[in-house]
């Protein structure tokens, strides 16, 4: 599917007949639920060299549309996670249908949220990304809504004649927006200010500690801090650091080069035990008991994370710039 998008976008690009690209889910009710993983798994342990492959590929499409020169309008009902929120983030319209749902719960596999999104969390407010990043957690479409990650609000009922609007050169604004409905209020406004002085953390540690000091309390902000800390208590103890330092830093690089060090910190995810036991326990055995090593936060230390970030000579992928893709006319 990768290699058919990246082939026909140039095409889209240069062909004066083609007014807008609409991506959609050919499976009703989901778009994307990170079963690519499995096969990543799979391929780092069979062949290596085309599980990198794989990765260079995912990281490149999503360049390749965030640089395409003509409206992009993904229409997306029910569950977006993994590698498939990178097909929609780089588009100029994202439309959620009623049972539109977000998540990267890479975390949770021992992996990190990829394709590019450490640089949209980075720039959510009131640390909404850094929570969603280590969490992995789900939000519906009230929330993206008021956090961008989707721009417009339309029962799938809609969708076919959204697309034949399009295909009549419809502008898409005004075709969008008279079809937009108000989603109503979402859980992360109602919790924006203990989630903002938590994950204000500057360590993973001190998260934890600050949840932990809100979790004692009886009151609704306690209880949903004790269900934050027990979610985070469930993720790969490495995972959370790497996810930690790559959306921290995310905030002082642009998205080409968000999306090149995803490729580096994926390189040497995929050779992990966690990033192993983690699609074992959650998306072969299913048992969902991954046994992370190390078990604890305590025990990841920061020459263990620098390992990640540290430079690959010969190994980087290395995406071309902006304009470079304009000059290709993509």
């Amino acid at each position: 599917m990768r290699t058919e998008i990246s082939a026909a976008i140039p095409g889209f690009a240069r062909d004066p007949n083609v007014y807008a690209l609409t991506i959609q889910s050919a499976v009703p009710g989901v778009f994307s639920v990170g079963g690519d993983l499995r096969e990543l798994s799979r391929a780092a342990r069979e062949r290596p060299q085309d599980a990198r492959k794989h990765l260079a590929a995912d990281y490149g499409l999503s360049w390749l549309l965030e640089c395409f020169s003509k409206p992009t309008i993904s229409l997306l009902n029910g569950v977006v996670m993994g590698s498939g929120a990178g097909l929609t983030l780089y588009g100029t319209h994202r439309v959620a249908g009623e049972d539109y749902k977000f998540a990267m719960p890479e975390t949770g596999v021992g992996f990190f949220p990829d394709v590019g999104l450490a640089w949209f969390f980075a720039r959510m407010p009131r640390q909404v990304g850094m929570y969603l990043g280590l969490t992995g957690r789900q939000i519906g479409r009230p929330d993206a809504f008021r956090l961008g990650l989707v721009t417009h609000c339309v029962s799938s009922s809609l969708f076919q004649e959204i697309e034949a609007g399009l295909q009549a050169a419809d502008p898409v604004d005004p075709l969008l927006d008279d079809r937009h409905e108000d989603p109503g209020p979402g859980e992360i406004e109602t919790y924006g200010e203990v989630l903002e002085r938590c994950f204000a953390g500057e360590s993973v540690e001190e998260i934890f500690a600050r949840l932990a000091e809100t979790a004692r309390r009886s009151d609704a902000e306690g209880k949903w801090c004790a269900d934050v800390l027990d979610a985070l208590n469930k993720r790969s103890p490495t995972a959370l650091k790497v996810t930690f330092r790559h959306i921290r830093e995310a905030a002082s690089r642009d998205l080409r080069q968000t999306l090149m060090l995803d490729y580096r910190l994926a390189c040497e995810a995929i050779e992990t035990h966690d990033f192993q036991e983690g699609v074992r326990a959650l998306l072969i055995d299913k048992d969902r008991n991954p046994r992370w090593a190390p078990q604890h936060i305590s025990g990841v230390s920061n020459a263990m994370v620098d390992r990640f970030f540290a430079y690959r000579p010969g190994r980087e992928l290395i995406l071309p710039t902006r304009q470079e893709m304009q000059a290709a006319r993509v």
